[in-house]
């Protein structure tokens, strides 16, 4: 049952989002990729940050490291998960903790370290756990007709999102407080979920 027409076409770009289902998944994936990269981008700032405060001796290139790496456990409980429940309801859930943990993010930081350094690893968990559903809801919704073109310009806007995210926040540093960096983050997981929500209906 294979249909042919899979490969990158440039004038039907417009077309793939015409499809409102794929383009419910493909806002999802956006929402996402704005948090994903400046959240990683930035952890040692706010690794260093958190340690000044507290007055630890705390190691940011190890933790940021752990943080990240526990990402593992996210993307292959995520498909554990999606395969019971759906790759839409596994997104949404996986941005509705991230995007909660961005609004509760200027507060961690009076937390001692046994309660911080968890939370910032279920953060690290929550951030890419989605990713892998995103990819399969892009795939599951992109039109067979134009599927190859629906893919390559889905995840080429994703990553092309993240470069004003990481300069925003960049541009940020210069006039807020550290502490509410990753508040700012909070539109991608909103928008996000606004749109993943209409592929649970």
């Amino acid at each position: 049952y294979r249909k042919s027409g899979s490969k990158f076409d440039p004038s039907k770009i417009v077309n793939v989002f015409r499809n409102k289902a794929f383009r419910s998944s493909a806002f999802g994936y956006f929402g996402h990729m704005w948090e994903l990269y400046t959240f990683w981008a930035f952890l040692p700032l706010i690794l260093t940050f958190y340690a000044k405060e507290q007055g630890l001796d705390l190691n940011p290139s190890l933790w940021t490291f752990i943080i990240m790496a526990s990402g593992a456990i996210g993307c292959i409980s995520g498909g554990i998960f999606s395969i019971r429940l759906g790759s839409a309801k596994v997104a949404y859930r996986f941005l509705l903790t991230s995007g909660a943990l961005c609004v509760l993010s200027p507060f961690l930081f009076l937390l001692p370290a046994y309660f911080f350094l968890p939370v910032m690893i279920i953060w690290g968990v929550s951030v890419i756990g989605d990713s892998a559903q995103f990819s399969t809801l892009n795939a599951q919704k992109a039109p067979p007709e134009f599927k190859g073109t629906a893919l390559t310009i889905a995840v080429s806007i994703g990553f092309l999102l993240t470069i004003p995210s990481i300069q925003l926040l960049g541009l940020l540093t210069n006039y807020i407080d550290t502490r509410w960096l990753m508040f700012t983050l909070l539109i991608g997981p909103i928008f996000g979920l606004l749109n993943t929500k209409k592929l649970m209906n």
